[in-house]
């Protein structure tokens, strides 16, 4: 004959569960492995959005020298730029949040156009102690 097991009931007057202290001792694992953790996650979200910054600024410089090298003249606006399909949308400026935070260098006088250079108008440095603007 087979043996069927069987729960066992706690006695009376004792019920199953977890104790205070184990609740206890559980949150504060829990919360020193956030506390360990959570710096890092977002350093490493900044650290993205510089990332990021970096490579809208050289896909927009690179659509700027071809839209002179194409038409012999500098775009009069970031927008131009997308109506003429050199870029698909406006650069997104990731640090500042906007795609209209961007610090706009004209060429010289000789040159047609207002866009020449553009830099990120966000406050701050970089991890690497470089302002945002001077990326």
């Amino acid at each position: 004959m087979a043996m069927v097991p069987t729960m066992t009931r706690p006695p009376a007057g004792r019920r199953a569960g977890f104790t205070l202290v184990e609740l206890l001792v559980v949150l504060a694992i829990v919360g020193l492995l956030l506390s360990l953790a959570l710096p890092r996650y977002y350093q490493s979200i900044d650290t993205a959005k510089e990332k990021v910054l970096a490579e809208n600024l050289r896909v927009t410089r690179d659509a700027i020298d071809k839209f002179y090298g194409d038409l012999g003249r500098y775009p009069d606006t970031l927008e131009e730029l997308v109506d003429k399909r050199y870029l698909r949308a406006l650069p997104f400026d990731p640090v500042a949040g906007s795609d209209r935070a961007w610090v706009i260098i004209p060429p010289e006088e000789q040159y047609g156009g207002n866009v020449y250079d553009l830099k990120s108008g966000a406050p701050g440095t970089g991890h690497d102690g470089r302002a945002f603007g001077d990326m």
